[in-house]
């Protein structure tokens, strides 16, 4: 629905120009598919998954302990690290294939169009490492209670805040400035967005997802 919409926008400011070249009024600028329709529509995905990841951690340890489980879990054979990362690629998997099913709306607009696919991949593989993190995230707020609830609002709000930090970086010193905008999961994640894959933004989300474990 909401990719259906960014696509109509862009035929309408298509139609416009077209209709005010033909009518002497200036010619028809040249409009970039990229920017006007994929930059959009990554723009919606990005606050989508800061709403649908706190849902799909909340019960992977908080429902073990409302169950009491956990103490049978912690008990087994299986290391508490192992656990962790069970659970870890459980819902990473979960979440690669809800991502990977958005690539149909991009294979669906190079039926109409000509996208540049280098920053469609290089933007789904940011994905890749943002959901890790949110994850990551998700997995310890949802160990520190046994609410549901609890754990959903306690990961948005932690999300939400590495999310807006970097609006705080205009009040702040130079080198203060800096530091917070490197906290920023969306600073590294619009690189990603604009095709470039830089080790910074890769180092920055693998040393997060590490330390939430």
């Amino acid at each position: 629905y909401l990719f259906r919409n960014i696509l109509m926008q862009f035929n309408l400011w298509c139609l416009q120009f077209g209709q005010r070249a033909q009518m002497g009024m200036g010619g028809m600028p040249a409009l970039n598919l990229n920017e006007m329709v994929v930059t959009q529509f990554f723009a919606v995905m990005d606050f989508i998954w800061l709403l649908v990841i706190p849902m799909l951690t909340m019960r992977l340890f908080a429902e073990e302990k409302k169950s009491g489980t956990i103490e049978l879990l912690m008990t087994s054979p299986l290391r508490t690290i192992e656990v962790m990362l069970g659970k870890f690629f459980a819902c990473f998997s979960l979440y690669g294939i809800i991502v990977s099913l958005t690539l149909i709306y991009f294979l669906i607009l190079e039926v109409y169009g000509s996208p540049d696919w280098g920053p469609i991949f290089s933007g789904y593989l940011g994905y890749l490492f943002l959901g890790a993190t949110f994850i990551a995230v998700g997995i310890l707020a949802s160990a520190l209670t046994e609410n549901q609830i609890v754990a959903v609002l306690l990961t948005f709000g932690m999300l939400l805040l590495f999310w807006l930090i970097d609006w705080s970086a205009s009040f702040a010193g130079p080198t203060a400035a800096k530091i917070l905008q490197y906290l920023s999961f969306i600073d590294h994640l619009e690189d990603f967005q604009r095709g470039v894959i830089d080790t910074k933004d890769v180092v920055f989300y693998l040393s997060f997802t590490f330390f939430c474990h």
